[in-house]
């Protein structure tokens, strides 16, 4: 039975790249010399560290622009507000948000039955699976999909005869 699966997986790789080329253009810029900025990179988040809030959100503005320019959905992006540190500084925490969460499946399960196509949706594991018996139903399923927003940046994958 034709499948397939909708997954909001983020490209890591792209991120590095956007990460070091923001990196590599705060220790070049003059707005930034003597601020002590970084950026850096955790499991799940990233991290920016300045000596002032507003060079701490001008760096977030950098690092949102490469992502860009990447073409990276900044739909994987959560921005926290700026925290004070030590010394008068700020710090910045982005969470990055990978796979799709039951809140935001119910509603992809929902309109996938509301759409009278003749499809199957169940929820699994960060991923939503779409089954039917041709594939036309599953790339109506897709078309449907990809007219509607969801918050959420889609990828569909495995598409299986």
């Amino acid at each position: 039975m034709p499948s397939f699966d909708v997954v909001s997986k983020v490209p890591w790789n792209e991120v590095d790249n956007a990460l070091n080329q923001a990196q590599r253009e705060i220790t070049q810029r003059f707005d930034f010399k003597d601020t002590d900025t970084q950026v850096e990179k955790s499991a799940d988040a990233l991290t920016i560290e300045s000596s002032s809030e507003d060079r701490a959100k001008a760096a977030l503005v950098v690092l949102q622009d490469k992502l860009v320019k990447r073409k990276v959905s900044l739909r994987f992006t959560e921005p926290g507000k700026p925290e004070k540190t030590g010394k008068g500084g700020a710090r910045i925490v982005v969470k990055i948000k990978e796979g799709i969460d039951v809140e935001k499946a119910r509603p992809i399960v929902q309109m996938i039955k509301d759409s009278k196509l003749k499809v199957q949706a169940s929820m699994q594991e960060g991923q939503v699976r779409v089954t039917g018996k041709n594939k036309d139903d599953l790339q109506g399923a897709i078309r449907a999909l990809r007219e509607r927003d969801f918050g959420i940046e889609l990828q569909f994958v495995n598409m299986r005869d």
